[in-house]
């Protein structure tokens, strides 16, 4: 399964971006072993709408266009459930044994998501109640999917 992360936001040169790429990295050299291949990062400007439902709304079609056809959609939305390590490892698992070719994970803007992409959603995932900026949450959302093909593939850097 090809997995993307996509992201309403640019990061800027510096450390974020630098530890954001190396979990990337790790994923990459990782997950291809198990099924789980990183396909590639998009980055979409945020939009400049008068209104947060139309910005909501624009960057939205702007996800759909990048949306491989039958591809599975994971919000990351602080409505969502908020699983362990495991439970993400088994979520990216289940959809790939499910024969999902594509995975695109959804990082929001700063006004959140469209309600539109909540009903397509294959799952909802919540890094907790806390507010997270985007260039953190970029960084945990990477270093989680290295986490779980360490997981998935019995490698001790996830200690349970």
């Amino acid at each position: 399964m090809r997995i993307s992360l996509f992201a309403v936001g640019r990061l800027k040169a510096g450390p974020e971006n630098d530890l954001s790429a190396r979990y990337l990295d790790r994923f990459a050299k990782s997950g291809s072993a198990l099924g789980l291949d990183f396909a590639r990062v998009i980055e979409i400007a945020e939009s400049r709408a008068s209104t947060a439902e139309l910005r909501k709304r624009e960057e939205a079609a702007q996800l759909e266009r990048h949306l491989p056809e039958g591809a599975a959609l994971v919000l990351l939305d602080e409505r969502g459930k908020t699983p362990d390590s495991p439970g993400f490892a088994d979520i990216l698992a289940r959809l790939r044994d499910d024969g999902r070719r594509d995975l695109l994970i959804a990082i929001g803007g700063p006004d959140g998501l469209d309600p539109a992409l909540h009903a397509r959603a294959d799952a909802m995932i919540c890094f907790g109640r806390m507010t997270w900026p985007h260039q953190l949450v970029r960084i945990m959302a990477a270093e989680q999917l290295y986490r779980a093909v360490t997981i998935l593939a019995g490698h001790p850097y996830h200690r349970a």
